[in-house]
């Protein structure tokens, strides 16, 4: 195989297991040359990336050392993405009686999904997360791309009981929009004990589903290393959670009515 063919075999095998440490000996073994042929294909695509913005490549040492790709968005796109997004959500036709916006449009299009995937797992990469849980039904899409982006399982919070879920554990909750109490479970199968759990929405308003998912993961004493959102309304101020990650705030939420929409944080500008 010629050396531009592997750069392209390596490149691939990396970009599509972003999180997933990768053995150089069974790339070696599957592309018939050297270990020290692999690792100098790994270390040229790493510059490429690096000099692109687009992460980079870590290395295992040893014996049974591997790589792993640590995937970024680059700045240009970030801002691309930023721009993009708060012009769609300042659609005054997006705006529904009682606070809420419409956004499943928006979180149907796998470009989307697949960048706040990508801004949520970078956001967390050094929290070593084992599991990422997410409410039904809209924020399952986000939560896989997040997953797939850490490499780690995804666990789903079901508001009903299903008999395929086996035996679950339930909590109760008073819901901050409804005012109503309100159930969710997780599938004692599906959820790690003391599990590094983070949790992935599409809408935050007052925090009170991220509080009872909080609430039922210490069920399983897990630990939340954070809480991310698609969007949050910057009123109430201050949430049922005692932080959050959002990448973007909405303001003035009436039906109608154009809202107020802004990046959350400091994800984008980021050097």
């Amino acid at each position: 195989m010629r050396k531009s063919d592997r750069l392209i075999w390596v490149a691939q095998e990396l970009l599509t297991r972003p999180s997933q440490t990768v053995s150089v000996s069974d790339l070696a073994a599957r592309l018939g040359v050297a270990k020290s042929s692999v690792s100098e294909d790994v270390a040229q695509i790493r510059g490429v990336l690096e000099s692109a913005g687009r992460g980079t490549v870590l290395s295992t040492p040893g014996a049974a050392g591997g790589v792993r790709y640590t995937p970024r968005l680059p700045e240009a796109e970030r801002i691309s993405f930023a721009e993009a997004m708060v012009q769609a959500l300042a659609d005054p036709s997006r705006m529904l009686a009682g606070g809420f916006v419409y956004m499943s449009d928006l979180l149907g299009d796998p470009l989307v999904l697949d960048r706040i995937g990508l801004l949520f797992a970078e956001a967390f990469a050094e929290e070593a997360v084992d599991v990422v849980v997410t409410v039904e039904t809209k924020g399952i899409p986000l939560a896989a791309a997040t997953a797939r982006y850490l490499h780690v399982p995804l666990v789903v919070v079901r508001r009903e009981h299903r008999v395929t879920d086996g035996p679950v554990v339930s909590v109760h909750y008073v819901s901050g929009s409804s005012r109503r109490i309100q159930t969710m479970s997780i599938s004692k199968r599906a959820m790690p004990e003391r599990a590094r759990a983070l949790v992935v929405d599409d809408f935050m308003k007052a925090g009170a589903t991220a509080k009872a998912v909080v609430q039922l993961l210490s069920e399983f004493a897990a630990t939340v290393v954070g809480t991310a959102v698609f969007t949050a309304t910057a009123d109430p101020a201050v949430k049922l959670v005692p932080s959050y990650t959002a990448l973007f705030s909405l303001e003035h939420l009436q039906e109608g009515v154009a809202p107020a929409v802004s990046p959350a944080g400091s994800w984008v500008g980021r050097r």
